[in-house]
């Protein structure tokens, strides 16, 4: 028997855990666990699994502390600390030992340090905030994703992705802005990922992936390669798009191509399929004719997919395995199993007992 602990994060007051058995290809819910309101962002700590962070998506935003024991259920609370904002929608554990939290309605944010104890938060760390974009416009940071000795930070409201870095004016090592990486006009830049010394972000606004050469800091000059719709064909009359999520997970000897997996979501009228999950490969790189190759759109019977998450590619298989649920209808928790190398997926399991997810983490 192979299974796996799944943690996963929701717009309530808990941590749901499941258990997925690749064998027997079951899913089951084994516990609820209390948290701060909204944990819909999970994180784990980088080298320490029994650390878990999660974010207090509220106006009153906040970033908690847990350990995981070994049925997989969280302790109380350890600490908890203020995002410095309203709604934080995404924290990112660091290789330094902090933790980056941004606050979605209010463009700011925090990189917490932890002190000796990786489960107790450093309260002195400053609040980042963000230039605003011209109004009507706000700035939304939506993600933080460490790269080297930068923090990149893509605004959604803002159309640019902002690089952070340890400021040399700090006097505890706080981070400030050196530079930013604009995007296009009205694109809101969600969520992205680096590959192949590529940068590839999901415009959520207007359902795009692109990709684009890494600049050098702090503002060097990017090349677009590629942008293309992630939006599936024929879709009903009235559906709207807003793209979500975007995974590369990194190539094993089972899946030796680092396809990229893109989540929809259809925010209108619905489509009876569910939203899809669109896989591209991509090609060529390096070459005048570099780009992305769209290789399937995979409907998933889930409304408004947010968070997904591949399995550890850690000799146990789960990198064949993707759990992913949506924020909206009753559908459940899902998990799907990779086909063709990665090019497809096909459905394994589903679990009706909570409704709706946001964010998960593999144990």
């Amino acid at each position: 028997m192979v299974a796996f602990k799944i943690l996963a994060g929701g717009y309530d007051v808990f941590v749901a855990t499941y258990l997925f058995n690749s064998t027997s290809s079951s899913l089951s819910l084994i516990s609820k666990s209390p948290t701060g309101p909204s944990p819909s962002w999970l994180a784990l700590h980088p080298t320490n699994k029994s650390i878990l962070y999660a974010v207090n998506e509220a106006p009153t935003g906040a970033l908690q502390s847990f350990e995981i024991d070994k049925a997989g259920a969280l302790s109380d609370a350890i600490d908890t600390v203020s995002s410095g904002g309203d709604s934080p929608a995404f924290a990112a554990a660091l290789s330094t030992g902090a933790v980056a939290v941004f606050n979605y309605n209010t463009g700011n944010g925090r990189i917490v340090p932890t002190t000796s104890s990786p489960l107790k938060f450093n309260d002195a760390a400053p609040v980042i905030s963000f230039p605003q974009p011209q109004l009507p416009k706000v700035s939304h940071p939506h993600m933080a994703l460490e790269f080297g000795r930068e923090i990149l930070v893509p605004d959604l409201g803002g159309d640019t992705i902002w690089r952070l870095s340890v400021s040399p004016y700090s006097t505890t090592g706080g981070y400030a802005i050196q530079g930013s990486i604009p995007q296009a006009k009205g694109s809101g830049p969600r969520h992205i990922a680096i590959a192949n010394n590529r940068l590839f972000t999901i415009h959520e606004l207007d359902s795009t992936l692109t990709v684009q050469t890494l600049p050098a800091a702090p503002n060097g000059t990017s090349i677009l390669i590629a942008r293309s719709s992630i939006v599936p064909p024929d879709p009903p009359a009235g559906a709207v798009f807003a793209a979500a999520e975007i995974l590369i997970p990194a190539p094993t000897k089972a899946f030796p191509t680092p396809y990229i997996y893109v989540s929809n979501r259809n925010v209108g009228v619905q489509d009876p399929r569910g939203d899809t999950i669109a896989i591209y490969e991509h090609v060529n790189v390096g070459k005048y004719n570099e780009g992305l190759k769209l290789i399937n759109q995979v409907y998933t019977g889930i409304n408004q997919p947010r968070g997904m998450a591949f399995g550890p590619s850690d000799g146990r298989g789960g990198e064949a395995f993707l759990v992913v649920a949506g924020v909206a209808g009753s559908a459940g928790t899902k998990v799907f199993r990779r086909t063709d190398g990665g090019r497809n997926m096909e459905l394994v399991v589903t679990n009706l007992d909570i409704p709706t997810r946001t964010a998960f983490v593999w144990l």
